[in-house]
């Protein structure tokens, strides 16, 4: 008998539990795995994207957000070859795109890179509206409609 994990649904999505968003993801054969990256809760309503992008100048790197799809690439620029031989070449710096759905209400707030890894700083916000609310029971509600 297999053992079944669960854990590629929970890397795709960031700030909501839609299970058949998560299946479609996890379906999928051509989950990246490059570049490696961290999803962090920092707190009820925080969270962190941590990419590490080993080798790529800020410039290279470029952030965008459509639609509540969060996307990251990586475009290497080209670097003057003058007579180089690599005896081993262990960083790919090879180009990349990273996408990850947020939830309508998950905005971003800032991104940092130091030391080759991206940060990227999320909020929940929730309008007051959407918030829970409790609701009085009896004669309280009566007299909101009289004085409406």
């Amino acid at each position: 008998m297999s053992n079944m994990t669960l854990s590629p649904l929970f890397r795709r999505g960031i700030g909501f539990d839609r299970l058949n968003d998560f299946f479609d993801y996890a379906m999928q054969s051509d989950t990246p795995n490059y570049p490696p990256y961290n999803i962090e809760k920092r707190g009820d309503n925080a969270y962190r994207i941590v990419v590490a992008a080993a080798g790529f100048d800020q410039n290279e790197l470029a952030i965008h957000l459509e639609n509540r799809l969060l996307s990251i690439t990586a475009q290497a620029k080209p670097q003057d070859q003058e007579q180089i031989e690599f005896l081993h070449k262990g960083i790919a710096r090879r180009a990349f795109k990273l996408s990850l759905r947020l939830d309508e209400y998950i905005e971003v707030q800032q991104a940092d890179y130091q030391n080759g890894l991206l940060s990227i700083d999320l909020q929940r916000i929730i309008p007051e509206e959407k918030l829970p609310r409790q609701i009085p029971i009896g004669p309280q509600l009566e007299q909101i409609e009289k004085q409406a």
